[in-house]
């Protein structure tokens, strides 16, 4: 897999994904955190088209290489080397990308061209962006596909929008990685043609869980999710999951539920928020306040300054030793 190659890394966070399909075109589909591994939440959100599971990457004992040719067996599931050409799955190939990837792999597997959409009353309006992106790459190999993906300038734009601003680190050379070192990677399960489909972009080809309609797909997809849990040491909780579903403003209205509608509005507004201060940069406003206070010391007169600095250092010293993390000479 290539190296960053402009591509940054990105929160996940429901607000985001919302937004991040927004921008590339996709109308009235909204993303959910689900705190609970249970059927019912996910029933209770119903359309549901999918969901995105963020967990700690570890290398499994057999871990395919995303070469097509490769036959060794996932931990769970089995592959689906022929799958139907209705299938949207691609190749990771380049870093940071895992995120945007394992969307599109939910949202394009459930647009109106899609033969698991004649099951589904609300079939997803991707856009005409996205749909000459799925027309352009329908006849390609799941690897080409993926370069096709990590080359689309509407993509990499969309998903480096909510990069994090900060002028010390470039995101596009970072990986999705914590303080600690471990690395992250999103994955989408969605229901297809009439299987459980996991879109692993790290993964040769598309892993099949048997078979799974829609109204199946709450329990099957918690069985699974619950199979890949138990693989990681006990204690282990660092897992986020959140599921792709109609925009819950539409329902509300539909239905007339004036709370509800008020409520997801109030989400909106925080979200849009939240993402204004994402891609802000604070350091010369901090910098800005700092002279300021500097400035108001100094005109208090001489040795005011050098006065506050030390009065702050006593307060810091005062709190490390109340929370027994000062040095003890």
């Amino acid at each position: 897999m290539a190296d960053g190659g402009g591509w940054s890394t990105i929160e996940s966070d429901e607000g985001v994904f919302t937004s991040l399909i927004e921008n590339l075109g996709v109308k009235d589909v909204q993303f959910e955190e689900l705190i609970s591994l249970d059927a019912d939440t996910i029933r209770s959100l119903s359309p549901v088209y999918g969901v995105i599971f963020l967990f700690k990457w570890i290398r499994e004992t057999q871990q395919p290489s995303t070469s097509t040719s490769s036959t060794t067996s996932p931990p769970s599931g089995t592959y689906d080397t022929d799958p139907s050409p209705n299938l949207f799955f691609a190749n990771q190939t380049i870093q940071n990308a895992c995120g945007t990837q394992a969307i599109l792999s939910v949202i394009l597997n459930n647009d109106s061209s899609s033969s698991s959409s004649s099951n589904n009353p609300y079939p997803i309006n991707i856009g005409p962006e996205l749909h000459s992106f799925k027309d352009f790459t329908a006849g390609f190999p799941p690897d080409l596909r993926g370069e096709a993906l990590s080359n689309s300038e509407l993509i990499r734009s969309a998903h480096n929008a909510f990069a994090r601003a900060s002028p010390f680190v470039d995101e596009t050379v970072r990986n999705n990685q914590d303080e600690e070192g471990d690395v992250y990677h999103f994955i989408a399960y969605t229901p297809v043609d009439g299987k459980l489909y996991e879109l692993d972009g790290l993964q040769p080809h598309p892993i099949s869980h048997g078979g799974c309609t829609a109204e199946e797909f709450p329990e099957k997809v918690i069985e699974v999710l619950r199979q890949r849990i138990a693989r990681y040491p006990e204690g282990e909780t660092r897992f986020n999951l959140m599921a792709v579903v109609r925009d819950l403003r539409v329902t509300a209205k539909e239905i007339g539920d004036v709370e509800a509608l008020e409520r997801e509005e109030r989400k909106r507004r925080a979200w849009a928020w939240e993402n204004t201060l994402r891609r802000s940069n604070f350091v010369g406003f901090i910098g800005e306040v700092l002279k300021g206070v500097v400035g108001m010391k100094e005109k208090q007169g001489e040795g005011k300054y050098e006065e506050w600095v030390e009065k702050a250092k006593g307060e810091t010293q005062r709190k490390l030793m109340r929370s027994g993390k000062a040095d003890v000479c």
